[in-house]
Formats: C-alpha cells, sequence, structure tokens
C-alpha cells in the first residue's frame, strides 16, 4: 500500500475538484535522492507534473524559494502551480519528456561529426547550455549555503567510505593530499551561484529553449563546478577538442556578463578538470551508496564513465602517482567487480 501516493492523489483531486480514483496519474521518474515524480493530464488534456518530496527526506522550501527567485530573473525554471509544503507535495509545469541528453544523443546518431569530434548541431545546443551556465552563475547567492572545504571534504570521503570499501580496497598514501588539494582548487576560485547538477539529464527541451530542472540543490560555490558537471556528465564522453572550445566559450560569455574577471586559458581549464575530478569521486561513492544502502543498483553501471572522467580529470604531472594506482589499482577491480554475474544481472 502506498499511502503517500494515496495522500497526493487526495490533494491532487480537491484541487482540481476531481475524485481520487477517477485521476490519470502516470510515474515518470525517481531520481537519486527521495522525491518520485507523476503527470497528471487533467479531463480538458491539459498537464502538470506532481513532485512527491516526502518532509521528512527532503526538504521542498529550497526548491520553491529558489524557483521564485529564479523565475523572477527571467531564468527558465518550471512554473509552481501549487505547493504543499508540510505534505511535501508540489505541483509544476509540464515541460514534456525531451532532456537535453536524449536530443544531443540523436543529434550524434543523425549528422555527421566536423573537427570538433561532434556535429555543428551538437556544438550549438551545448553552446546554448553553456550561455545558460553562466545565467545561473549571475544570480545572486540570497541565502544558499556555502559549498565549502567541510562540505567538499565530507563528499570527497563517500569515496574510500563506499566505494573503495566495496572494492576491498585501501586509499593509496596519496589520496590525503591529492583531497586537500581538490578542495583548495575549489574554494580559492570565484565563488558564484552553482546548480550543482548542471548535466544534460536536468535540462529540458521545451518550447524551443533549454529549460532548468532539479535546482534544488543549488549552493554558493565553486565558479567551475557547473560547467564540470555539464562536460564530464553521467551519459556522454565528449572529444577534448570540443571541450576546449565549449570551456572557452564558457569563459568569454561569464566575462561579458560580469561574472569573472579575465583568466588565462590554461587557468580555467586546470580548474574545469579539478572540479570534475572531486565532482566525479564523489559520485563513485555516491552511486555505490545508492546501490547498497539505498537499493538503486542500476547507478552501479554509471560508475565507468566517472572513473573515465577521473583519468581524465588527473592528466596533470602533478597527480602522476595517484593517477598510476587508479588505472593500475583501481580500474581493473572495478571491471572484476561489476563482471560478477549477481552484479551483471542486478545492473542490466
Amino acid at each position: 500500500m502506498d499511502t503517500r501516493l494515496d495522500a497526493l492523489r487526495l490533494w491532487v483531486a480537491q484541487r482540481h475538484r476531481l475524485t481520487p480514483d477517477t485521476l490519470d496519474l502516470d510515474v515518470i521518474a525517481d531520481d537519486a535522492s527521495f522525491r518520485r515524480y507523476f503527470r497528471l493530464t487533467l479531463p480538458d488534456g491539459h498537464t502538470r507534473i506532481l513532485m512527491d518530496a516526502p518532509p521528512e527526506r527532503e526538504d521542498c522550501r529550497a526548491f520553491i524559494e529558489i524557483a521564485s527567485h529564479w523565475h523572477q530573473a527571467g531564468l527558465p525554471v518550471p512554473r509552481i502551480d501549487e505547493a504543499d509544503i508540510e505534505a511535501g507535495f508540489i505541483e509544476l509545469q509540464d515541460l514534456g519528456d525531451v532532456m537535453l541528453r536524449s536530443r544531443l544523443q540523436e543529434l550524434m546518431r543523425h549528422h555527421a561529426p566536423t573537427t570538433s569530434g561532434v556535429p555543428n548541431e551538437v556544438m550549438t545546443r551545448m553552446q546554448q547550455a553553456i550561455e545558460l551556465a553562466v545565467e545561473v552563475a549571475a544570480q545572486p547567492a540570497n541565502r544558499l549555503p556555502a559549498y565549502d572545504a567541510d562540505w567538499l571534504g565530507m563528499e570527497l570521503d563517500l569515496f574510500p567510505q563506499w566505494c573503495l570499501h566495496w572494492l576491498s580496497l585501501e586509499a593509496p598514501d596519496e589520496w590525503p593530499a591529492l583531497r586537500d588539494t581538490l578542495i583548495r582548487a575549489m574554494t580559492d576560485q570565484p565563488q558564484v551561484t552553482v546548480h550543482r547538477d548542471f548535466h544534460p539529464q536536468n535540462l529540458m527541451c521545451h518550447q524551443d529553449r533549454l529549460w532548468i530542472i532539479d535546482f534544488q540543490g543549488a549552493v554558493y560555490g565553486p565558479l567551475t563546478y557547473d560547467p564540470a558537471s555539464l562536460l564530464r556528465d553521467r551519459n556522454l564522453a565528449w572529444p577534448q577538442t570540443a571541450q576546449q572550445h565549449w570551456i572557452e566559450a564558457w569563459h568569454q560569455r561569464a566575462r561579458r556578463q560580469g561574472v569573472i574577471e579575465p583568466m588565462p586559458a590554461g587557468a580555467v581549464h586546470e580548474l574545469v578538470d579539478l572540479s570534475a575530478t572531486q565532482r566525479s569521486l564523489k559520485v563513485l561513492g555516491l552511486f555505490c551508496r545508492l546501490a547498497h544502502r539505498d537499493g538503486k543498483p542500476r547507478y552501479l553501471r554509471l560508475l565507468p564513465l566517472f572513473a573515465n572522467h577521473v583519468m581524465e580529470g588527473l592528466g596533470h604531472q602533478r597527480f602522476t602517482a595517484f593517477r598510476h594506482w587508479f588505472a593500475h589499482t583501481f580500474m581493473p577491480r572495478l571491471d572484476a567487480r561489476l563482471a560478477e554475474p549477481a552484479i551483471a544481472e542486478s545492473t542490466s
């Protein structure tokens, strides 16, 4: 028996003067949190998205507050039609089903790559996403929490606590120094408004523009975190040539918007690499925790991509020792573990 779904049905039915048993509800998604999403089709054919965010697990006030501020600033975020904060129910504008991720994958299948390694149509779509990332960074931080050293360190600690533990590996001797280097790199760079999960699965294609979703985790944090999230995401691996183009495009746009002062191109690229490495190490731990604590084994199949992101981000000479351990100890162990029949079956 799903008591929360029953309560959601009752809440929506009362809002629209319908009866709970006649509601047309379809599950559309759950995510890495405890939130669930449903599509409501009304008798007149119009649709809404319903968010179920259990109050004991999720605080939907941040979502509502950020949505209000960003909407007033002109950012493309879904309209909130109604919310019950105490119950954890929100009724939202329906932005459709087309994520930027699926649009990019479709374009990659049907168009020939250029010298950048990707089709021109993909370059254009990603340019739109880059511009949107700058718009987010330009927003006032208001009361957003600081993405500080303690928080960043806690996230990095997920890697040994959950991922290495699952693989029966000890962190190498170089781990503490790498951890400190990543935290310093992220706290020393300019701090701006950060979406914190700005990737093509959280950008929707609707009415010929991109819309931002899943922004309740926004923080005041590292300048390069969102572009790093966009370029080293969970579904797509981009050629270096294309990444370099997008990083420079983001840098130039951010300068024109007054978000940052001019920086050497090499410094910007290195900061993106370091931010992406912190995020990828965090994700390796987080996805193992989702699989083993929260019963979501499907996240394990994404681990190899984030392991590759770590290798890409640690291409600088000063990380040679850790990178060697990661390539020759961590990655073979990860591949072997994922190939075990029980695990392979649970992630298929």
